[in-house]
């Protein structure tokens, strides 16, 4: 008896590890190959207005590699004639393949200048017209400012951001930084929260189902001039907070249908 349990618990231990090592290749070959393509790409087409949204698609499609189906709501109220400041909670490395099913056309995110360094995805990101910043540089923070909004302005685009500042890792909505929200106030547009259930912990490499993952965008939202950049940060963050906590108790009910019908 034991011996057939120890039997069954190697070749579950092997299947685990099969599926982790097969969708890690394809993950990485996926990232390489798209990553030479979408330069050459650039190349012919450097800054390409539609690039961005364009790549994002591309990435979010992958999805699918990570076992977990996707649904998405709220992009249809989107103004395809206007521009907007999209903010969106920043999670992990999945956003990648997840949240950017959510970015629409004429769209650029901004992003740390030292992005250019890594190899091809850096030099993708820059040809693709993102917009680069200096975050060790405090003092640069206004030109940052400025820039997007012209950009905006000028440009007729719209601007991808996570106020957070960085990967949150499982520790929850983390405290917004108010750049995204001047740089909206500066240019005249509206704020589009992003919301996108909680992957940490519940997406795994080494489990064949992961949980659906859902992905929604709030109604644009008018900043007024005469409340501050910290105020409207504070009021989106706990709006975006509430509705993160609604998407994970899906994912909980989800899960326990799930496993009801097992």
């Amino acid at each position: 008896m034991l011996a057939k349990i120890r039997i069954m618990a190697r070749l579950v231990i092997g299947d685990v590890i099969l599926i982790f090592a097969v969708r890690l290749v394809l993950l990485a070959i996926f990232i390489f190959f798209s990553a030479i393509f979408g330069l050459l790409l650039c190349l012919v087409m450097p800054f390409n207005r539609n690039h961005v949204h364009r790549f994002a698609s591309w990435y979010g499609s992958m999805h699918v590699l990570l076992g977990a189906k996707l649904e998405i709501k709220g992009l249809e109220q989107l103004d395809k004639d206007k521009s907007y400041v999209f903010v969106s909670n920043h999670q992990n490395n999945y956003d990648l393949f997840t949240v950017t099913n959510a970015v629409p056309e004429n769209t650029v995110s901004i992003g740390k200048k030292s992005i250019r360094f890594i190899p091809f995805f850096g030099q993708l990101y820059w040809l693709s017209g993102n917009i680069l910043i200096d975050r060790n540089n405090k003092s640069k923070a206004k030109g940052t400012i400025d820039k997007a909004a012209s950009k905006i302005k000028n440009d007729k685009i719209s601007v991808w951001l996570f106020p957070e500042g960085t990967r949150s890792y499982g520790r929850g909505l983390l405290p917004f930084k108010t750049g995204a929200f001047h740089t909206a106030m500066q240019a005249g547009v509206e704020v589009v929260p992003v919301c996108m259930s909680t992957t940490t912990g519940r997406i795994k490499l080494n489990r064949w189902a992961n949980p659906t993952i859902y992905v929604e965008l709030l109604d644009p939202i008018s900043l007024e001039k005469d409340v501050s950049a910290r105020e409207h940060a504070k009021r989106i963050h706990a709006m975006m907070q509430s509705k993160i906590e609604q998407l994970d108790a899906k994912v909980e009910s989800d899960c326990g249908k799930l496993a009801r019908n097992k």
